[in-house]
């Protein structure tokens, strides 16, 4: 929602010369800023109260749990085309014996569905996607556009993508098709649509994934993009002048007279202009969007109406906005990897509910970690028990399906060595019966979890522009958005034991407590509403390099928080990269501030100093190191620098007192975790020790085991054990 709110639809259609001189016109939509203020408040409105009269109603239709099907589901990722038809029966025996209900195929099948150009063959894919329904298990076909076949790229070599250094990529990598590429479009386009007509009507694929992880966002630096770049801010500016005005190009004498001379950044990006890698990176977000839709659209009209369009995410990957990228899905997916080490709670469960928020709705979690892959530093395989947790941890965070990639072992190819469930040899691996008891309880809690979703009273706020503007000047190499991020997460989630994690432009009026850690892209529009947030009784919370940044990259006219500062009754007088930590102290007690810190100061006779900090540099010494302030019915408050565990600690109980934020379930010992379901009148709860030592956990009134069966008042988790806990009593609808 957060390019909706400010955006109209605007489609370019420049024209290039392909292959032999001959004309290609490429047709590309974008969402660009709005010019009439008063419709796109009146829309926002709308959109607002819409969306507020239920915000904290679970919907009974939920679009990740398949009807017909179980609630959640396990899956993997089938490559059928590897292996001989004689050898299919044997590994579909295996995975219905682990419990696994749906497969992912065909995703990087190009070459066997069309080996040469124009003639498919989907006779094979159809015989498999058969053969898996006679064993109980669904198909969701991956439109194979992330691996382009040989005959195409040779043929047509203006398809491959192009680097900073004007070479193209070779054939037999992964990501290596142009996504300017009108050709290339086309033909992404002609076989996603192929696979429709033949399989939008199957009653045994119930949904699609576009691509593989958009080629990572990677993009071809060649003449159509640079032309397509230039179309594309010819169409947001309208003329020059508002280009050079906003990008203050006046500086290092840039400004432009032609829209042609305007440059992609390259290798050389960090020296570009602010204003233009911020619109690089929406224009590339634009072109991704756009590249999906380009699928989205040829196999909407040809398939089921109840067949799910998803696409796998990489979590906190930031190459383009996800928010804009998933709009147009059923929901988002994602794919979640450990790499090097072993779970991090802390990170995983933050990275769920940020996928959660993509949409806000429940999610799949499309690929998943079976043990070990063959990327990291060390792949080192994770402990017993510990693929369960992972398992368990996204279905509480609001995951309805597991899938594992990948199910066997590739006899050749980049990833031989990653981790499967069954070996070269197709036989099952000593993680298959690990997966199989995950299988197995699954298929035992489907029924208590079907219809429930997360529902929070707390939101963290996460914005790709202001991460972005961030990352491109960090003015310290220290400086880390995600760590600062999931120090708020690790402080705040066991007080609430629930949150999500959203875009600042989402409807925050359900939130009893929002906070962002480093909202540096603060418009006029959206400063609006947080203000209306708090007003109407809100308690917002923002960290340090708030508010400093306009829409367009440039720094705002007034001091930080820019347009919240009056409401705030303070500013910030400056800014500090640390060289070494300072000491602090006040209400929050006393501790060390590290890597940042502002200087404050109050502008209203009310407003609250949190913290001071204490002899420094000089200049922060006695200085305000945070501040609180009411206004309307709730309040703001702004901390200035990056806090210790134990000031973060101290902070994040201030926070959850002060807005009223009360645990969904009550205390438990640390290394354990809660997450709550809501639903149909449900309650549940899932509980995970994610320590190798067992855990007792009093509940706080009697409930049923679901996975064991009977009434309990205590729980004794062994390590890495899980309890799913029903509550006993029905909970009322929520308001319609």
């Amino acid at each position: 929602m957060n390019c909706c709110r400010r955006a109209t639809r605007v489609t370019v259609q420049p024209t290039f010369l392909g292959q032999n001189e001959a004309p290609i016109k490429v047709n590309l939509t974008f969402l660009l800023p709005k010019r009439n203020r008063a419709v796109s408040q009146l829309l926002t409105a709308i959109f607002v109260l819409l969306v507020s009269a239920s915000a904290q109603t679970v919907s009974k239709d939920i679009p990740s749990q398949i009807a017909g099907h179980n609630a959640i589901l396990l899956g993997t990722d089938w490559y059928p085309e590897q292996w001989p038809e004689s050898r299919w029966e044997e590994d579909l025996r295996l995975m219905e014996a682990a419990h696994i209900k749906v497969v992912r195929i065909a995703e990087f099948a190009w070459s066997r569905m069309e080996p040469s150009e124009g003639h498919f063959d989907f006779d094979w894919l159809e015989r498999a996607i058969n053969l898996a329904a006679k064993h109980d298990i669904v198909s969701v076909l991956g439109t194979p556009t992330a691996a382009p076949p040989a005959w195409l790229t040779f043929k047509y070599p203006d398809t491959l993508r192009v680097d900073e250094n004007g070479r193209r990529a070779t054939h037999g990598i992964r990501a290596h098709g142009s996504v300017t590429s009108p050709r290339y479009r086309e033909f992404c386009r002609r076989i996603a649509k192929h696979m429709a007509l033949r399989f939008g009507h199957n009653p045994n694929v119930v949904g699609w994934q576009i691509d593989n992880e958009y080629g990572y966002a990677r993009m071809s630096l060649d003449d159509v993009t640079q032309h397509l770049f230039q179309a594309w801010l010819k169409a947001k500016y309208k003329s020059l002048d508002r280009l050079n005005e906003h990008w203050t190009t006046s500086y290092w004498s840039q400004s432009y007279d032609d829209w042609s001379e305007i440059p992609v950044p390259g290798e050389d990006r960090e020296f570009h202009n602010p204003g233009l890698r911020l619109d690089w990176n929406r224009f590339v977000t634009d072109t991704w969007a756009d590249y999906q839709q380009n699928q989205i659209d040829v196999i909407r009209p040809h398939a089921d109406p109840r067949q799910l369009i998803t696409g796998n995410f990489m979590g906190f990957f930031d190459g383009f906005d996800h928010y804009a990228m998933s709009r147009p899905l059923t929901f988002a997916s994602w794919d979640d990897y450990v790499g090097t080490g072993h779970l991090d709670p802390v990170g995983n469960g933050l990275t769920h509910d940020l996928v959660r928020g993509f949409k806000r709705e429940n999610f799949w979690v499309i690929e998943t970690q079976p043990g070990a892959v063959n990327w990291a530093g060390v792949n080192n395989f994770l402990n017993k028990g510990e693929v369960r947790v992972m398992a368990w941890q996204a279905i509480g965070h609001g995951a309805d399906e597991v899938g594992y990639w990948q199910w066997r072992s590739a006899l050749n190819g980049q990833e031989q060595y990653h981790g499967t469930l069954v070996g070269p040899d197709g036989t099952p691996v000593p993680l298959y019966e690990e997966v199989q008891t995950i299988g197995s309880e699954f298929a035992k809690a489907e029924s208590s979890l079907r219809g429930t979703t997360p529902v929070s009273e707390v939101a963290l706020l996460n914005s790709y522009d202001s991460r972005w503007a961030i990352d491109f000047q960090r003015h310290t190499t220290k400086y880390d958005q995600i760590a600062l991020l999931k120090s708020y997460y690790r402080y705040l989630r066991p007080l609430s034991q629930s949150i999500d994690v959203i875009s600042p432009d989402a409807p925050l009026d359900g939130y009893k407590l929002v906070v962002a850690p480093d909202l540096n892209v603060i418009p006029e529009d959206l400063a609006r509403h947080l203000l209306e947030y708090v007003r109407n009784g809100g308690h917002l919370v923002l960290g340090p390099r708030s508010g400093m940044k306009d829409e367009f990259n440039a720094l705002l006219p007034q001091r930080q928080p820019g347009f919240l500062a009056d409401a705030l009754g303070g500013r910030v007088e400056q800014y500090y990269a640390l060289e070494k930590d300072f000491p602090v102290s006040g209400r929050w007690g006393e501790g060390q501030v590290t890597i940042w810190a502002e200087q404050l100061k109050t502008s209203a006779p009310d407003a609250e100093v949190l913290l001071r900090y204490g002899k420094s540099n000089g200049w922060l010494d006695g200085q305000p190191a945070a501040l609180t302030h009411k206004y309307g019915r709730g309040s703001m408050a702004y901390i200035g620098a990056i806090l210790d565990d134990g000031l973060m600690a101290a902070a994040a109980k201030w926070m959850v007192d002060g807005s009223r934020v009360t645990p969904v379930f009550g205390p438990v010992p640390d290394g354990v975790e809660v997450c709550r379901r809501i639903g149909g009148g449900r309650q549940v709860f899932i509980m995970i020790n994610h320590t190798q030592e067992i855990q007792h956990v009093t509940l706080p009134r009697p409930m049923t085991m679901v996975l064991e069966n009977g009434q309990v008042s205590r729980v004794d988790l062994p390590a890495y054990g899980v309890s799913v806990l029903l509550e006993n009593e029905t909970l009322p609808e929520a308001p319609k």
